[in-house]
Parts: structure tokens; C-alpha cells; sequence
């Protein structure tokens, strides 16, 4: 039973959190570059290129609030994941997936 006001210990939940966000970004990085190889595999169409700018712009979207989130893990007491980058998160994969299914279709 923890006692108000007392301090928290985190342990290492802060580091293996760190860690599953460095493991997701490498996990999306390489879905990226998969879509990125098959948009562009074809005969380089304008819609292939725009597919391929938008597929890059996820990415980088996802990459930009992981970064945030693992020098916010840093901290000594680091702060709670606020719901508009989870939801820019969870967007972010969504749209990779419904991307990666349009090239293959």
C-alpha cells in the first residue's frame, strides 16, 4: 500500500519504457522503408510518388513524437503520456497499415 506524499520509487519502468519506444520506432521504420520499396517499385507515377511522400511524412510524424516521448522518459519523474500524442501515435500506425494495404492492392 503506498502512503500519500511519500516518493515514488520508478525502478525501471522509465528505461524499459524507453526501450519499448525505441523498439516500436525501429519496428515502424522498417514498415516504412517496406512501403516506401513497393510504392516506388512501380513505374513512378505521380499517385506512386504521392504515396510514397505521404508514407515518408508518417514516418516522420511518428518518429518526431517517439523522440519527445523517450527525452521525456529521461527525466527523474518522467511525465504522463498526453493524450494527443498517443492519439497522433496510434493515427500515425493506422495510417501506415491502411497505406501499406493500398500498395499491395
Amino acid at each position: 500500500m503506498s502512503v500519500p506524499g511519500a516518493a515514488r520509487d520508478a525502478g525501471l519502468q522509465p528505461e524499459r519504457t524507453r526501450l519499448a519506444w525505441r523498439r516500436t520506432t525501429l519496428a515502424s521504420s522498417v514498415v516504412a522503408v517496406l512501403a516506401l520499396r513497393q510504392a516506388l517499385r512501380g513505374s513512378g507515377s505521380s499517385a506512386e510518388l504521392a504515396g510514397a511522400a505521404v508514407i515518408g511524412l508518417i514516418w516522420l510524424v511518428f518518429l518526431w513524437v517517439a523522440h519527445r516521448r523517450i527525452r521525456a522518459l529521461a527525466a527523474v519523474r518522467p511525465p504522463v503520456l498526453e493524450p494527443s500524442s498517443a492519439l497522433v501515435v496510434v493515427g500515425c500506425t493506422v495510417a501506415l497499415a491502411v497505406f501499406a494495404v493500398a500498395v499491395i492492392l
